[in-house]
């Protein structure tokens, strides 16, 4: 369940204050000990050391990309926590240090950006945004690596020279042929990633990632931990939440993962798909009533013509290594964010008028970024098939993703492809933990979503906070932007920056309005295009 994220947050009118938590829940509870008894124990231990041995701060490697005044550093976490004193591996860390003065100063906030597979080292950066300015006053920003991703022990399954290919199909009713061969290339990256994984593949999960949460909090020196997590890292911070909840400060959930187990991940990711064909259309439409800009169609289902049009020709002639597939790819991100619409449908017309200049642009595979997109599919993979076991019958996944495609074609197909090695994983599962909060056994907790949000299906926001007593949640209504904290709502970022600042969270649930809808841009010569 792959998300791509960006940055929103803030807005309140009734508080409440910030529950107070017994100084000695900062205790660990082991009585039912979630996620198993040893690597309960373990995490203890590694939490106990890190805490001893802290995080040296130095300047950042030019790989990160990160000038002074920034810091990075490693902390070391077990591979398997069930045997604290086995192999470690490094996790890299990178930090900004609060701009206020001292008085005002509130420790470290944690953020990651989601994936699984996505790294948070650039969120020092977001020091320097507007949004994110008073924050940064109060906090550290703290960003980091997940095991597996950029430089923390970094997963690879296959050549990043093979994975980043183009140009690819997209058949949106693909034959049995193509099936066949499609199930072929999931059976051998499963194999791939075994065989280059080896034993340790199997630690790399979501409550690894939630004990190596811990371990980062304890090495920053934090009795207790402020988190802030969009998309899959709401599903690994909300598992932090039922593992460590005395271990909890404040935590916020933008755009909410579905934590029932029942969904997680099979189910997710069917969801995912039925609610991007949602997206899909709202683009459509807009893109419609933008017709005297691009000249795509007057109605939603021309726009969808032109669009075919377009993956037509690229099948018979790709633009450079732009087909079928890395079309359908780019024009995916619409359904993560309405900032992509106005490039999205400029590139379309242009190349449909006969310059392919700009859809290559946005499409065209990214050899300089081989390396970190297959990093982060392998670490994608390996996390979402150990977590838990998917279906292995074939059958199954193609009756399912059959009858979905028939009302949601548009990534039905290509999402299924993406999970299908799962099917075939090596690797032991496991049985995802039921994520579950008493009343008082959390401080309040804050949760953001966009009504229409693709990604992350609104009802995983309402699931979530049905699960975490004393949540509370803020809605983007009639928006779909996936990842709305730090963002250009203005109410949500009131909500998102008062929690933060003061523990508050609204005594009901919140609404804001939705964000202004994109400028349509008009790319060259707008001259209408030909009938189909």
């Amino acid at each position: 369940m792959r998300a791509l994220t960006l940055y929103g947050a803030l807005g309140s009118l009734v508080l409440t204050t910030l529950a107070v938590v017994p100084a000695d829940a900062i205790a660990p509870d082991r009585t039912h000990a979630p996620g198993g008894y040893a690597e309960a124990l373990g995490a203890e231990e590694a939490a106990e050391e890190a805490a001893s041995e802290g995080i040296r701060f130095g300047a950042c490697p030019e790989a990160e990309g990160l000038p002074e005044p920034f810091e990075c550093g490693t902390v070391s976490v077990p591979l398997d926590y069930a045997h604290p004193h086995g192999k470690h591996i490094s996790l890299t860390v990178s930090r900004g240090r609060a701009t206020g003065p001292d008085s005002g100063r509130q420790g470290a906030l944690v953020y990651n950006p989601g994936g699984p597979g996505g790294s948070g080292m650039f969120f020092p950066l977001l020091a320097a945004i507007p949004q994110w300015q008073n924050l940064a006053k109060a906090y550290d920003f703290v960003g980091y690596a997940p095991r597996g991703v950029g430089r923390s022990a970094p997963l690879s399954c296959v050549s990043p020279a093979s994975f980043v290919k183009g140009p690819t199909e997209a058949p949106e009713h693909p034959t049995r042929a193509y099936k066949r061969k499609k199930v072929a290339e999931a059976r051998a990256y499963a194999e791939s990633c075994a065989r280059r994984g080896g034993s340790g593949l199997q630690h790399f999960t979501s409550l690894n990632n939630a004990r190596d949460l811990d371990v980062l909090r304890a090495a920053l020196g934090e009795r207790r931990l402020t988190y802030m997590g969009a998309s899959y890292g709401t599903y690994f911070g909300a598992l932090y939440a039922t593992m460590f909840p005395g271990h909890v400060r404040r935590m916020v959930f933008d755009s909410v993962v579905d934590p029932d187990p029942k969904k997680i991940w099979y189910g997710s990711n069917l969801s995912q798909s039925a609610a991007f064909e949602t997206r899909w259309s709202d683009w459509r439409r807009w893109v419609a009533r933008h017709d005297a800009v691009y000249h795509l169609g007057r109605t939603a289902k021309q726009v969808h013509a032109s669009y075919e049009r377009a993956s037509r020709r690229l099948a018979r002639k790709p633009a450079g290594k732009v087909g079928p597939g890395e079309l359908q790819a780019a024009f995916l991100q619409v359904g993560y964010t309405d900032s992509y619409w106005a490039r999205s449908a400029s590139a379309l017309a242009t190349y449909l008028r006969g310059d392919a200049k700009s859809l290559r642009a946005i499409a065209e595979p990214d050899v300089n970024g081989a390396v970190a997109s297959e990093n982060s599919n392998a670490v994608y993979t390996a996390v979402e098939c150990n977590d838990v076991r998917w279906p292995r019958s074939w059958k199954k996944w193609d009756r399912d993703n059959t009858r979905l495609a028939r009302r949601a074609p548009f990534e039905t197909w290509q999402n299924a492809w993406m999970n299908l090695p799962c099917a075939f994983w090596k690797a032991p599962s496991q049985r995802p933990l039921d994520v579950r909060a008493a009343r008082g056994a959390l401080p309040p907790t804050l949760l953001l979503a966009a009504e229409r949000d693709a990604a992350t299906p609104y009802s995983g926001a309402l699931e979530l906070r049905r699960r975490l007593a004393g949540s509370a949640l803020v809605t983007e209504r009639g928006s779909g932007t996936h990842g709305i904290g730090g963002g250009p709502n203005h109410c949500v970022n009131r909500h998102l920056e008062n929690y933060l600042l003061t523990g508050a969270v609204p005594a009901r649930d919140a609404a804001c309005a939705p964000r202004r809808e994109p400028t349509a841009r008009a790319g060259k010569d707008p001259a209408r295009l030909p009938a189909a």
